[in-house]
Formats: C-alpha cells, sequence, structure tokens
C-alpha cells in the first residue's frame, strides 16, 4: 500500500463526527488571499470567454475561496474522483475480480469432449502492461494447471473467451466517435486482454503527401482487415492519425495525417474483440505448451457462440454459466492496487470498468442504465445529493459529463467519513510524485507534500480536485477543493500555471 504522509495517517486516528458540506458555510472576516487571486484572475483575458469555477473548503466549513461554485462543467477526467470512491467505498479496498476456467463435456483419458471456457468476471488488468497485474505467461500457466490438476491433455472442442458477466454495449455512446478508436476509448466486456488496447507502429513516409508506414506490433489480430489511409504532413503539424472501428465487424480504417518530422512512434488504438483476443492467445499458449484445442478460439456475442467473427450469422447458443463444470480461479491485483493506477495513469479502461461493476454488483447488471442506479445507491450511502450533476460514464471522456465544483467538494467531503478515506486519499496522486512531477516546481516540499489531487483534461477542458493536509490543527482544518476550466483557448501550460498558483496559496491558507 502506498504509504500517506504522517500528517494525514495521524489525521485519520481523530475521533470526531463531521457532516459533508455544511449548510451555513463560514465565511472568514475578510477576503483570503486565494479568494483575492481568484477574482484577479477571473478577469485576466487569459480566461476570457472561458468558463472558470471554484470552490476550496475547510472540512469544518470555513470558505477559502469561492467564484461560481454550482457552475456544472465538463469534468473530463476529475470524474474518475467519483467512480473510485465510489468502488471503494462499496466493494473495499481488498476486493478482487475473479477469471474462472470451466469446461462443458466430458473428460475421459486425458481428453475433454467439449468446450472449454475462460469465464470473465470483469478483472480489467488480464494481461496488462501495468507491473501490478499477474505477467501474461505466468497468468496462461496458472489456467493451464488447472486443466492438468484436471488430467485435461486435449480438448476436442473449442476454447471460448466468455465476457457476459458484463452486458449492454461495451462502451458509452456519448464518446466521440474519434475517442472510441484510440485506447483511452476502448471498451469492453467481462473478459478482456491488455486493456483491449492495440499497439500499431507508425511512421513518417520520406515526402508530404506520402502514406505513412504501418507495422501493428502487439497484440496481433490476424482475423482483423485494416485500410490505411494515413498521410504525411508538413513538420510542426503533429500526430493526427485516428483508428476508425467497431465491435459490429473486424474491419478498421486509419485515417489522418502524420508530421514528417515526427519520430517512429507506437500508437495506441482500441481492439473491440478482447474476449476473442484472450482466447485466441490462450490457444495458442496450450497449443505450444502440448495442449491441442482441435476447434480453436471462439466468444459469446449475444449469447451465441462465434469462432469466425467475420460471419454474422448466428452461432450456437453458449452454455449457461452455472451449467459449467469449473475448475478453479485466478484473482485480480486488488481493487485498491487498480483504483492508485486509475488515479495515477488516469485510465479511462480501469475507470469505465469500476463504474460497470457497481453496476454488476448491485442491480446484477453492467449496463450503463443499472450502473448510474448503483452509482446513485452509492451516493445515498455517502449522504451526497446528486440530484444537480449528469454523469455518463465513469472516466469522463464523455462531453455530456456536467458536474460542479459544489458537488466534488460534497463528494470529496463526504469521502473523508467513509472506511477507507486513508486508501483512497493515499492513492491520489501528488505534485512532484509520478505523473505529476512537474506541478508546483516552484513551491516547497512543505506544500507539495500537502496536496493530494487528480487532474482532468481535454481539449478546452482543464480542472483539479483534491485535498490538502493541514500544515497545523485538526482533521477539520483539511481543505477540499475543485479547480475546473471550460472553453478555455489558452494552452495547457498556461492554465496550469494559474491552477497551480491557487493550489499553493490554498496549501498557505493553512
Amino acid at each position: 500500500m502506498k504509504k500517506i504522509s504522517t500528517m494525514l495517517a495521524c489525521l485519520l486516528l481523530v475521533a470526531a463526527a463531521h457532516s459533508q458540506v455544511p449548510a451555513t458555510r463560514n465565511q472568514p472576516e475578510g477576503k483570503t488571499k486565494t479568494q483575492r487571486y481568484v477574482e484577479q484572475v477571473s478577469r485576466n483575458d487569459i480566461l476570457n470567454g472561458s468558463v472558470f469555477a471554484v470552490l476550496a473548503l475547510t472540512q469544518d466549513g470555513d470558505t477559502l475561496a469561492s467564484w461560481n461554485p454550482g457552475q456544472r462543467m465538463v469534468p473530463a477526467s476529475t470524474l474518475k474522483l467519483i467512480s473510485t470512491g465510489a468502488a471503494l467505498h462499496q466493494l473495499g479496498p481488498e476486493f478482487r475480480y475473479e477469471t474462472r476456467i470451466a469446461y462443458r463435456g466430458t473428460v475421459k483419458d486425458g481428453v475433454l469432449d467439449g468446450d472449454l471456457y475462460i469465464i470473465g468476471g470483469g478483472d480489467p488488468t488480464i494481461a496488462s502492461k501495468d507491473s501490478m497485474a499477474t505477467p501474461r505467461f505466468f497468468l496462461f500457466s496458472q489456467w493451464k494447471n488447472l486443466l492438468d490438476k484436471a488430467g485435461i491433455k486435449q480438448v476436442n472442442g473449442l476454447l471460448i473467451g466468455d465476457g457476459r458477466y458484463f452486458d449492454g454495449p461495451i462502451e458509452k455512446d456519448k464518446w466521440s466517435y474519434e475517442d472510441i478508436g484510440t485506447a483511452y476509448g476502448t471498451g469492453g466486456d467481462g473478459l478482456c486482454f491488455y486493456e483491449n488496447a492495440l499497439d500499431i507502429q507508425v511512421t513518417a513516409g520520406t515526402t508530404v503527401g506520402a502514406s505513412v508506414r504501418v507495422r501493428p506490433s502487439f497484440p496481433i489480430l490476424p482475423w482483423m482487415n485494416y485500410m490505411y489511409r494515413g498521410v504525411t504532413s508538413e513538420a510542426g503539424t503533429g500526430d493526427q492519425l485516428f483508428l476508425y472501428t467497431s465491435d459490429v465487424y473486424p474491419f478498421a480504417e486509419m485515417r489522418g495525417s502524420f508530421a514528417i518530422d515526427r519520430r517512429t512512434k507506437t500508437e495506441e488504438f482500441s481492439n473491440k474483440f478482447g474476449a476473442y483476443t484472450c482466447a485466441y492467445y490462450f490457444y495458442n499458449y496450450l497449443r505450444v505448451n502440448g495442449i491441442n484445442v482441435t476447434l480453436g478460439p471462439a466468444d459469446v456475442r449475444n449469447g451465441r457462440i462465434r469462432t469466425d467473427l467475420t460471419d454474422l450469422t448466428p452461432g450456437a447458443y453458449a452454455a449457461r454459466v452455472d451449467d459449467l463444470t469449473v475448475l478453479g480461479s485466478t484473482l485480480s491485483p486488488t481493487l485498491l492496487e487498480i483504483v492508485r493506477a486509475t488515479h495515477l495513469k488516469s485510465d479511462n479502461f480501469y475507470a469505465e470498468t469500476l463504474l460497470r461493476t457497481l453496476g454488476r454488483r448491485l442491480h446484477h447488471s453492467a449496463s450503463y442504465d443499472s450502473s448510474y442506479v448503483a452509482l446513485n445507491d452509492v451516493f445515498r450511502s455517502l449522504k451526497v445529493d446528486a440530484s444537480q450533476v449528469q454523469i455518463q460514464d465513469g472516466s469522463g471522456l464523455a462531453r455530456h459529463n456536467y458536474v460542479s465544483p459544489d458537488f466534488f467538494v460534497q463528494f470529496l467531503s463526504a469521502m473523508m467519513d467513509s472506511p477507507v478515506f486513508g486508501e483512497y486519499v493515499g492513492s491520489l496522486g501528488q505534485p512532484g510524485g509520478p505523473y505529476y512531477e512537474s506541478r508546483l516546481s516552484g513551491e516547497p516540499g512543505s506544500i507539495r507534500s500537502r496536496v493530494h489531487y487528480k487532474s482532468g483534461s481535454m481539449n478546452g477542458v482543464r480542472c483539479f480536485s483534491g485535498y490538502i493536509e493541514p500544515s497545523a490543527g485538526d482533521r477539520g482544518d483539511t481543505i477540499i477543493f475543485s479547480l475546473m476550466t471550460n472553453n478555455a483557448l489558452a494552452s495547457t501550460s498556461t492554465l496550469d500555471a494559474i491552477l497551480d498558483r491557487i493550489v499553493a496559496l490554498l496549501a498557505s491558507e493553512n
């Protein structure tokens, strides 16, 4: 577990009951220096025409800064604070996803006459590059050991990747068409592989207008049909390549441009066939290690088995999970480890999995509709009023999410009274730490070490929300804050300088 600071650890032991956000907030006499700066910068040409909102309170209810606090805005990845907090509060930090290996048929003399199933349980880390994840070949060896213990040396049937644990569309329909083809816009069902990402190496052509040179690297998907229409563009135009694909048919088209002055790089796109890919790679692992699966890999779509992704003819119905013989299972890393990676990497795939897990666990469906109902169940448990916000996904990728600084502060305050608050705050990023190395770089360690937060960014959006530990005093002096900008035309670095200054001033208030 990531260690939290000594000061915060001490505060967590204070046995004082605090309400979430007091109905009457205490306004210190006169304006704080943070409030004066917020008012000053709100008139700055940098923010001209943009939407700017701030709220910062102590847990005891003193208002340190407030500007349009009830303005509902696009939160980008700061929305992950809500999906991760809700998941930790509801499921607990030690929760783990289970993946089961099972079969239908009979085993005799080392031969399974029937189909082998990988029954996904929602684990988003299968074959992930993250250090917390079980390495792919070690995980496959664990699954093979289950076959060895059962005496299975050959499978006369299919190896089926079963992702039915998560029902509904694999991604949110409110996401941008361009985003859906990227790795940060990928979705999935109950069985994934490599976070359902697809790495493709791209190299600029030798002249402007020439085709971009393309080579898929991992995972290799022999069933996919690719069309590459990317062109080499003038120096300075950057990387504007996008992959357009869907889970309906194994076809993908790359469009856009790649600047001639760009070095060869690995693009991270979306693989819409995670369960099939998992079955395919495990099938090859078994074959290399002496276990032949005669009919090859398959997956399940709409309850039916698919062996050929290009054949849209409905196949036979898959067996009910309850009718399968389970050989054993493997477990994911803990939920806390997944939450930490979600925060630090701003991992959309993990965040969507957490939201849909709430729906599956609380309402037996991982559809987005059920997941919203489950999220509101958690809000009620935390005594958080969510009537004035609109949440469309778990990651913040949808531009139809509308959340105010007031709601963020309310939720973060409520999390301070959750039994998992220590784990929650300890999983957040800190200035100078991983993925936040450049934040508050000019501030002393006495300020940086007390800030725990999450950033959010997309075109025109830059936000930060989190906590600032008190330099002295008790738990009630903890600062809870949310800073949001929308529709800004200024660069991210310019906006960050303003938001960093607000955070530093807030830290100096206590």
